[in-house]
């Protein structure tokens, strides 16, 4: 069936060391070729150390916080992040598996708390605030790596914290009987690993409160610095097979065959996810620039940029408000163009101070970005593209 968006690529089973920005491209630059990439970033990502940093600056590219999605989707299977969260009133840290659909698995981290992570799962985007659990860890979130782990099978989910299982979801419990559906997590889904302000005056009040109130652009991070910082060294994916009845005609990609979002509707094929240029759409992969634009920057608009998976979605995915209230959709805005690359649009950290010590370095990135610019408005973008189908 015709599609504006390109089909979401099948899982791949890697270990992804985030040890440079190799294998980063920016959402400016992505065609949908998870062959050439392993993420797509908004953002400033940021190296240091061999360590990957998400960034989250006051102003410049990176004031609507950073973002890494993975290209390839994971339709179940088992993903862990080693990583470390950001600190401070505000500022949210987070692990995330995130469909197209807006299902959703979550591993998140409010910089107020740093002996817990929220774990959190919805079902297309419907709002269950019993659906969060703390989980307690031991030390500290943002002084010492941890290793969080997602096991996502059809019938059960577990969530664990350096080995040790915290919490187990299984499917048969979350029937509802006013859909007749299971309110479980069942469609592919993207991993993304942000950074991102909750804790802004424009977002809803409980958003706010959430996270622990408005973020302070005068703390010890930021005067060192210049933003606010999350630190991942590693992700391993390992995908498990499709459900045992699924619809599989192909391996290349993930199909939606009905326009309910469950699993059932999932269809593999081997359907093209690659554009030819920032033009092109699911109905027409490959429309180019025109001769007389062929050497210009090639840049895009941002509603065709965000036709391709991966370049839609954001950290804070369902949970970005809270108790209500506008979504922040500001960003910075800029052009970048050419085909797909293997390294983001970053910098190394010179003059990066960590946690505690240290004299002030670089200030806030250069605004030379364009910001995703939100999950609301990422998730009415992929509704929109599972609608038309």
């Amino acid at each position: 069936m015709a599609n504006a968006a390109l089909e979401p690529p099948t899982c791949k089973s890697q270990d992804y060391q985030l040890t440079s920005l190799d294998g980063i491209t920016s959402n400016t630059e992505y065609l949908g070729d998870a062959s050439t990439s392993n993420w797509v970033s908004s953002g400033t990502p940021k190296v240091f150390d061999n360590q990957v940093l998400l960034t989250l600056s006051q102003d410049g590219a990176s004031s609507s916080g950073t973002l890494l999605a993975s290209t390839s989707y994971v339709w179940y299977g088992k993903v862990s992040a080693q990583m470390k969260s950001s600190r401070g009133d505000g500022v949210v840290s987070a692990f995330i598996l995130l469909s197209d659909v807006k299902d959703e698995i979550d591993f998140e981290f409010v910089g107020r708390d740093l002996a817990h992570a929220e774990s959190n799962y919805y079902f297309q985007g419907i709002t269950d605030y019993h659906n969060e659990k703390d989980l307690a860890v031991e030390g500290s979130t943002f002084d010492q790596y941890h290793t969080y782990e997602i096991d996502w099978q059809p019938d059960e989910l577990t969530w664990a914290v350096d080995g040790n299982v915290m919490r187990t979801l299984k499917k048969s419990d979350t029937f509802n009987k006013t859909t007749n559906q299971y309110h479980y997590p069942q469609t592919p889904a993207r991993v993304q690993l942000s950074l991102w302000p909750a804790g802004l005056s424009k977002n809803g009040q409980g958003t706010v409160e959430w996270a622990g109130g408005l973020i302070d652009w005068n703390s010890q991070d930021i005067e060192a610095n210049g933003y606010y910082y999350s630190m991942f060294k590693d992700v391993k994916v390992q995908c498990y097979d499709p459900p045992k009845d699924a619809n599989a005609k192909g391996d290349n990609a993930y199909v939606y065959t009905k326009n309910d979002g469950i699993e059932s509707s999932v269809a593999i094929t081997d359907d093209k996810t690659v554009l030819k240029s920032l033009l092109g759409t699911g109905t027409d992969m490959d429309k180019d620039y025109p001769k007389a634009a062929a050497s210009a920057s090639g840049s895009a608009a941002t509603s065709d940029v965000a036709t391709v998976p991966g370049l839609s979605g954001a950290g804070p995915g369902t949970n970005g408000q809270r108790g209500g209230g506008e979504d922040d959709t500001s960003g910075s805005s800029g052009s970048s163009g050419g085909s797909g690359v293997s390294s983001a649009a970053g910098s190394s950290s010179t003059g990066f101070v960590q946690g505690n010590g240290g004299q002030a370095g670089n200030g806030a990135p250069p605004r030379n970005e364009r910001i995703l610019q939100g999950s609301i408005f990422a998730a009415l973008v992929a509704i929109v593209g599972m609608l038309i189908l």
